[in-house]
This record gives C-alpha cells, structure tokens and sequence, in this order.
C-alpha cells in the first residue's frame, strides 16, 4: 500500500504543537552541531600543526640567576654554561635564547619596508640565538647562510636593539616579498635601522599561539643575538639520550655555578612543552564533543517521547488502517515519513541558523567560513539519528492489532 504525503501533512497540522517543537530543536540542535564539529576540526588541526624543530631531543633547561649580575658578568656566565653543555656526552649542540616555539609567549615586532612607513607589513615573533641556534633546533635552512660567530652580540632583557642581519621564515618572506626575492633585502622592526634578511629557514612555529586559527604562526624572526642574564637553554639531545640528560644538563649546570634557579617544571622536553601549549585546544574539543552529544542525545529523547505519544493516541487509527488492509511495514513507514518530513524542515531552518551563527562569530572572534562539508553532514546526522529515533516507537505502533484497537471502541 502506497504511502501519501497528504494524509501524514494533515495528520501534522493536527499536532502541530509537538511537530514544531521537534523542527526547532533538530534547527538548534543542527546549528551548534555543525559550528561545533567545525570547531573540533579547527583545534585538532592546530593540535598537530608542524614546529618545524626536532621536537623528539629538544630539552629547554629555564634558568635564572640568584644574584644580580652586570652585563658583562651576566655574558660570561651564559658563555661557561653554554661551553659546559655543549660538551656533554648526549648534546648534540645547545644554544641560549629568549624564548622556543610553543612556549605560550615572547617578543614579537611589527614589520615595514621603508624606515618611514607606519603601517606594518608584517607581525613577526623574534628568536634570539647564535650560530648555534638552527642547528640545536633542527631548523631547515633554505635559503642564504647561518649567522657568523663575530655577527652574535650580548644583549640584556629587551635591549631595544637591531642587528644588521637577520633570518627570516619562509612564510615572513612571502608576506613581506611575494615576488620571492626577499633574500638580501633591508626590513624595519618599526624603526629608521634597517637589518638585512641574510637567510631563510623553512618553518619555525611562533612562540605565542594564542591566534589559534594559526594565521602568523609560522611569521618569525632570528637575531644574532644572545641574551644573557636569565635565559632559555634548549639542548638538542643525540638520539635516545633525552631522559639522561634531564638530570645530567641540571646537575652540570650547577656544577658550573650554584647561584641560580631552576626549577622542576622549568625543565621540559618538547613533549611536555606541546601538551601545556595546546590543553586549551584538546579541552576545548573535548568540550565540543560532549555538547554534540548531549544535544544529539536531547533530540532523539524528544522524538522518541513525542512519537511514543502520539503512537498511544492514534492506536484506534492504526487500528482501523490495519483492519482496512494496512501492513506492519506500511505503519512503520508511515510513522518513518512523518518523522523525516518533520526533520526536514527543522534541518532547513537549522542550515540557515548555523550561517547565521557561523557569521557572527566570524564577525566576533575572526573565525573561519563555516565549510559546506561540515553543513552537509550535520544534516546527514540529524536525519539519520532522526529516523533512529523514530524507529522503536514506529515498530511498537506496526505490531499494534486490528483487533486488539477495535476493542477499544
């Protein structure tokens, strides 16, 4: 027996209460399904993005001196800790810096073409290291040369200094030069000294990551600097000798001098480093994922409910329609229909309600477009769970006798 649309439309508009309360709530539920799996996605890209370091052997020793040092005392001590870590049996090689990706934050500049412009061209983070910076980190160099050893000044604490030369990534090139001939070319940091991008590295990930969409994650600079004082020290371990040389880099620099701090959680390696960086994005999906599953939960319990209700109301109809010859698979599809034609309309009203929500926070929090891809499988999933949902009330009404409702005439 062939099902129509007709008699299930004016069997709705006599419930239309309860069919409107499912439309909307499979509406709701669809826009902050689909704006929360685009989140999800969004963090978990971010979660994995690329440092462009040796992340496997980093260590990152913090170190802080008990006294007050000059600058040149200050020097002279990075400079004997530095000899002293270098030589120890699993270094690799070892530099001072004032910050490494991922740290959470660091110094940054605005950057310009012309010593007079005052519009930045680029938002660029700033490492500060040796000749041995690139190497202790496993940073590729693409382009150009390293840093000289008689190009390295000391600095302290936000100097506000400028150097000569500079290395850029990839990614700072290409923003600041899209011809691609950025090799050889003066830059500005906001200021009438001009400093000359000797090099260009491939990728080295910004400190700060609180943009978590990543848009200047990957716009960095290196200066031949080192900054003495308290400090950063990030020893590249040779492979499978990262866990001796937690206590082996602490013990050999208090060896060297015990008038400075470190303490226990300022000595990591890059795997602690990545996990602290991103808990807020793992939370956050995390967080995103209950809400879809609360809310899918929510829905099918409103449509099981609404469906089982009107199933008890209409036993006398389901009745009267298997007495006229009704099969169970006609009740089931009916109670099947209806469902999906409610779905529907929730679903194309809760599309219009996710742009709608996607645009706001594009406005508000710079977020990406919402992508079709995500639309098009939330409605997927709410059809589907909607039609799971309906499916125990609508077999319970199937198995519903014609003797049994005319009984209860």
């Amino acid at each position: 027996m062939m099902l129509q649309i007709k008699p299930i439309l004016s069997a709705l508009r006599r419930h239309k209460a309860g069919a409107v309360l499912i439309a909307l709530q499979t509406a709701l539920t669809l826009a902050i399904v689909c704006n929360a799996l685009f989140i999800i996605q969004q963090r978990v890209a971010h979660l994995s993005a690329p440092s462009g370091i040796d992340e496997a052997n980093l260590l990152v020793i913090e170190n802080s001196w008990a006294d007050k040092l000059s600058k040149e005392d200050a020097d002279a001590q990075q400079r004997a800790d530095l000899m002293v870590l270098r030589r120890l049996p699993g270094v690799q090689d070892a530099v001072a810096s004032n910050s490494y990706p991922m740290r959470g934050g660091g110094w940054d500049q605005f950057i310009t073409l012309t010593p007079d412009q005052t519009t930045a061209v680029g938002d660029a983070a700033v490492y500060l290291g040796d000749e041995h910076f690139m190497d202790t980190l496993g940073v590729k160099l693409i382009a150009g040369r390293n840093f000289r050893p008689d190009e390295i000044r000391p600095i302290a604490n936000r100097e506000n200094v400028m150097p000569p030369v500079t290395i850029v990534t990839k990614t700072l090139a290409d923003k600041l030069f899209p011809d691609g001939s950025a090799l050889g070319k003066p830059i500005y940091a906001m200021s009438n000294t001009p400093t000359t991008i000797i090099g260009i590295v491939d990728v080295l990930q910004t400190q700060s990551l609180a943009d978590w969409q990543m848009r200047n994650a990957y716009q960095s600079l290196i200066w031949p600097m080192r900054l003495v004082g308290n400090a950063y020290y990030i020893l590249r371990a040779k492979p499978g000798q990262l866990a001796m040389l937690r206590k082996e880099a602490v013990k050999a620099l208090y060896a060297q001098n015990r008038m400075r701090v470190i303490n226990d959680d300022g000595v990591m390696g890059y795997a602690e480093v990545r996990q602290k960086a991103y808990d807020s994005d793992y939370g956050m999906a995390v967080l995103m994922g209950v809400i879809c599953v609360v809310l899918l939960a929510i829905t099918a319990a409103g449509i099981v409910g609404l469906t089982s209700f009107w199933v008890g109301q209409r036993r006398k109809q389901i009745g009267v329609r298997r007495a006229l010859g009704a099969t169970r698979g006609d009740i089931l599809g009916y109670f099947m229909t209806e469902n999906l034609l409610i779905s529907v309309g929730g679903a194309v009203v809760g599309v219009l309600l996710a742009i709608a929500m996607n645009l706001w926070m594009v406005t508000r929090f710079e977020m990406h477009r919402l992508s079709l891809f995500y639309v098009l499988a939330g409605v997927l999933l709410l059809l589907l769970l909607g039609q799971g949902a309906v499916l125990a009330p609508a077999i319970r009404a199937s198995r519903v006798s014609p003797v049994e409702a005319t009984r209860s005439v």
